[in-house]
C-alpha cells in the first residue's frame, strides 16, 4: 500500500541514531495480513495483535490513531490526517431520455400550459364578444383559438386571425411571450446538448446504502470497520449490516472497482494511489471519489510496543520529515498522476464536437410514437362508429 511503502522509508530514517550507527530491523508480516482489530474475546488482529503480544517492537502502518488502539499500543507523533471516503466506477457521459424537458423546471412547465390555456380561452371568449357586437360570425372559435395557441408556442404559422382590435391585442402580447419561451427553450438546449449530462449516483454514504445495483467492501481489520460498528448513526449501521466480504487492500481491487463490481470505503490516500496507478497504465480515469465523507480528519501514525525505547527517537525523526516538508513531498510523489482523475466528472470532455446519436432523441421518438399510436386508435374507433352506428333514417 502507499503509505506503508512510505513508513518504510521513514523507519529507515528512524534506524539512523545520533551517534550515525545503524539499527538493523527485521519485518515480520503478520500472519493473517490485517491492520489490527479487537476481537470479542478481548484478543486483536493484525500488527496490534504482534504488538499486543510483544512479539515485534513497532508496527508500520500508518494506523488511524484511537483511544482502543491506544491501549495496547504507542502512537509515535500523528504524520498527517486522513478523510475515509468511497471509490466508485467513474461516472460517464450519457445521454437524457427526458433532456428535453429539462431546459425548463417543473413549475416553469406548468405556468407555460397555464398560459396557453388561458390565452386560448380569453381569445375564443373576446372573438366570440366581437361577434355579436359586429354581427359577424365566426365558425368553431374555440377550436380555432387553441390551435393558433399552439402553432404560436411551437413556432408553426397560422392562417387564421381575429378581425377586431381587441382580440388582435391578446394576439400581439401572445406572439411577443411565445418568442421569449421558445427563444429561451432552444438555448437552454442547445447548452446541455453541447454539455452531455454527467449523472453522480453515489456521491455520499447515504447514496451508496440507500442502493442494491454496487455493493461496497472495507478493508480487512482497519479502523473504519469498528467506527461504522460502533456508530450510533442508522446510515452507518446500515453500512457495516449491510457490506460485502472484506479485502485485504484497495491496491488489489482497484481493477475490480473499475469495471463496476464493488466499491470501496478506505482512506483517500489509497484511492488517490489507486487512480495514479490505473490513470499511469491506460491514460484514462475510471475511479471516481465521493464528495462525501464517511469519516474525516483521522489522525495517521506509527504505532509501537508500549514503553518501547525507540518511540522517543521515533517522534524526533517524524518531526524533522514534518518541518522539512518531505513527508508530503513523498506522498505527492506517490500520487502524482491522480490529480487529473480527481476533478469531477462532469467536467469530462470529449475531443471534438461530438455527433448526437439515437439515444439522444429518444425522448422525442417516444412521444411522436404516442401521438401516433392515439391517432390511430381515435381514427379506429371512427371508423367503427361509422360503420355500427348508422344515423336515424329520415321519414318522408
Amino acid at each position: 500500500m502507499t503509505q506503508l511503502a512510505l513508513c518504510v522509508m521513514l523507519v529507515s530514517e528512524i534506524g539512523c541514531n545520533r551517534d550515525g550507527l545503524v539499527i538493523c530491523y527485521v519485518v515480520i508480516p503478520p500472519p493473517d495480513q490485517q491492520w489490527g482489530i479487537k476481537l470479542p474475546n478481548d484478543t486483536w488482529t493484525g500488527m496490534m495483535g504482534q504488538l499486543d503480544r510483544q512479539e515485534v517492537d513497532m508496527a508500520l502502518g500508518p494506523f488511524t490513531m484511537t483511544p482502543q488502539r491506544a491501549s495496547v499500543c504507542d502512537f509515535s507523533v500523528p504524520l498527517h490526517h486522513e478523510n475515509f471516503a468511497i471509490i466508485t466506477p467513474r461516472p460517464k457521459l450519457q445521454s437524457d431520455v427526458l433532456g428535453f424537458i429539462k431546459p425548463f423546471t417543473v413549475q416553469v412547465w406548468l405556468l407555460i400550459l397555464t398560459s396557453l390555456l388561458s390565452v386560448a380561452t380569453a381569445m375564443g371568449c373576446v372573438v366570440w364578444a366581437e361577434g355579436k357586437i359586429f354581427r359577424h360570425s365566426e365558425k368553431n372559435i374555440v377550436a380555432r383559438a387553441f390551435l393558433w395557441v399552439f402553432c404560436t408556442v411551437t413556432q408553426e404559422s397560422s392562417h387564421w386571425l381575429p378581425k377586431k382590435d381587441g382580440s388582435r391585442i391578446i394576439v400581439s402580447f401572445w406572439l411577443l411571450a411565445s418568442l421569449v419561451f421558445m427563444s429561451s427553450y432552444s438555448g437552454i438546449l442547445t447548452a446541455m446538448l453541447t454539455l452531455p449530462r454527467v449523472t453522480v449516483t453515489i456521491d455520499s454514504l447515504a447514496d451508496l446504502v440507500s442502493q442494491s445495483a454496487l455493493p461496497w467492501r472495507l478493508e480487512t481489520g482497519a479502523a473504519i470497520l469498528t467506527y461504522l460498528k460502533e456508530s450510533k448513526e442508522e446510515v452507518h449501521q446500515k453500512a457495516y449490516r449491510n457490506m460485502g466480504p472484506t479485502i485485504y487492500a484497495l491496491l488489489r481491487e482497484r481493477q475490480a472497482v473499475a469495471e463496476g463490481k464493488i466499491a470501496v470505503i478506505c482512506d483517500e490516500t489509497s484511492m488517490k494511489k489507486a487512480m495514479d496507478l490505473d490513470f499511469s497504465t491506460t491514460g484514462q480515469c475510471h475511479l471516481y471519489i465521493a464528495q462525501g465523507k464517511v469519516m474525516t480528519n483521522a489522525m495517521m501514525s506509527l504505532a509501537f510496543r508500549k514503553n518501547s525505547k525507540y518511540l522517543v527517537q521515533a517522534n524526533h525523526r517524524v518531526r524533522i520529515l514534518l518541518e522539512s516538508g518531505l513527508w508530503h513531498k513523498w506522498i505527492g510523489k506517490q500520487v502524482a498522476n491522480s490529480s487529473h482523475c480527481l476533478r469531477h466528472p462532469r467536467l469530462d470532455r470529449r475531443e471534438g464536437i461530438q455527433p448526437l446519436n439515437l439515444e439522444s432523441f429518444t425522448g422525442p421518438v417516444l412521444i411522436l410514437l404516442t401521438g401516433a399510436t392515439v391517432s390511430l386508435l381515435v381514427f379506429l374507433c371512427e371508423h367503427l362508429s361509422h360503420l355500427y352506428v348508422q344515423p336515424p333514417k329520415s321519414t318522408a
